[in-house]
């Protein structure tokens, strides 16, 4: 059982909170082209940071407890990789400038990690009180890499969103954007900006990958720390990583099927880890070290496919996936 102290949590949200600031402020006073120097100086920092702390917190509580951060970690860092992709969606569909679009992620950030909590919370609580929730969270993973790999072609319809159609609803919204505002006046009227919408949509987007990704990370580790932290430094590099690879987010071909895999590979052992503990000891489990092996080969498996894949069909281009066909699709077949 792990044992962090009121000191590591208050130090740990302290250094989090801070580099979130840090972020803000950089959108809010300067906003910018964040170019390819500027992104990797940062993707390189955030990378260190993770693998600094993941040492740190393995030397202090021992290496299997950091087998299991380092594994959540690069499980987090992968599907984040797939936010991405809807990211350039969001930004591509609203015509965000590109000076705002740091500005943009980072809130869109701070939204994932505040929903990631809520459902950590909940997470943890549930798994404490009723054991079946494996059964639960595992069968949910299996759905979702079904339904992602069925759908690993497509892309999501954003403004079909849920809740960006119920922003629409409750606030008009001017055609033009008004610098990095939110809400502005047009003849004597507050209304929002596509700036506001483009929030709403990558809040929308956060949710839903949380509905997943914390069940994903719950599969390597039960310790609500280890999830925190492994989620927090993964998010936290998401904005230097998409002005970094989002030329680059084309080529992965195969990300969606890899995604797909690593889901249901972890739906998996949740479901024997269940069955471990309310049905039989005799039932295997999946190691930790075992998990981190096949999720790291499964990555890089991909990548190089993919790379060799669009370097002969250099007009292949990737998709982010959906867990839902598009409803103009839906309506065609029909």
């Amino acid at each position: 059982m792990l044992e962090i102290s009121a000191l590591e949590w208050a130090v740990t949200i302290g250094v989090i909170v801070a580099l979130l600031a840090i972020d803000l402020l950089l959108a809010w006073w300067k906003p910018h082209r964040v170019g390819f120097a500027e992104a990797t100086g940062w993707s390189v920092f955030y990378i260190a940071v993770a693998i600094v702390f993941g040492v740190v917190f393995a030397t202090m509580h021992g290496w299997d407890f950091g087998t299991q951060y380092f594994t959540g970690y690069i499980v987090e860092k992968s599907l984040s990789v797939d936010n991405l992709f809807v990211f350039v969606i969001i930004m591509t569909t609203f015509a965000v400038p590109e000076e705002h679009q740091h500005k943009v992620l980072t809130f869109g950030i701070v939204l994932a990690l505040i929903m990631r909590v809520i459902f950590i919370v909940v997470g943890a609580t549930l798994l404490n009180l009723f054991s079946f929730m494996f059964l639960l969270f595992g069968l949910l993973l299996l759905w979702t890499a079904v339904q992602l790999y069925r759908h690993k072609d497509e892309e999501p319809d954003v403004e079909d969103n849920l809740v960006v159609r119920g922003a629409r609803r409750l606030f008009p919204v001017t055609e033009t954007y008004d610098g990095g505002k939110l809400f502005t006046r047009e003849n004597g009227r507050r209304v929002a900006t596509p700036m506001f919408i483009v929030l709403v949509a990558i809040g929308g987007i956060d949710l839903l990958f949380a509905l997943d990704s914390i069940p994903a990370v719950f599969g390597v580790t039960q310790e609500a720390y280890i999830v925190f932290a492994a989620n927090a430094f993964a998010l936290l590099g998401l904005r230097a990583l998409f002005f970094l690879v989002k030329g680059l987010l084309d080529r992965l071909v195969y990300l969606s099927t890899g995604l797909a895999i690593i889901l249901g590979f972890i739906g998996v052992k949740l479901v024997l880890h269940w069955a471990h503990v309310d049905i039989s000891p005799a039932v295997p489990e999946i190691p930790t070290m075992l998990s981190l092996v096949v999720i790291l080969g499964i990555l890089a498996i991909v990548t190089v496919a993919s790379l060799i894949k669009t370097r002969n069909t250099p007009d292949l281009k990737a998709k982010p996936g959906s867990l839902r066909a598009r409803k103009e699709r839906t309506e065609q077949q029909n």
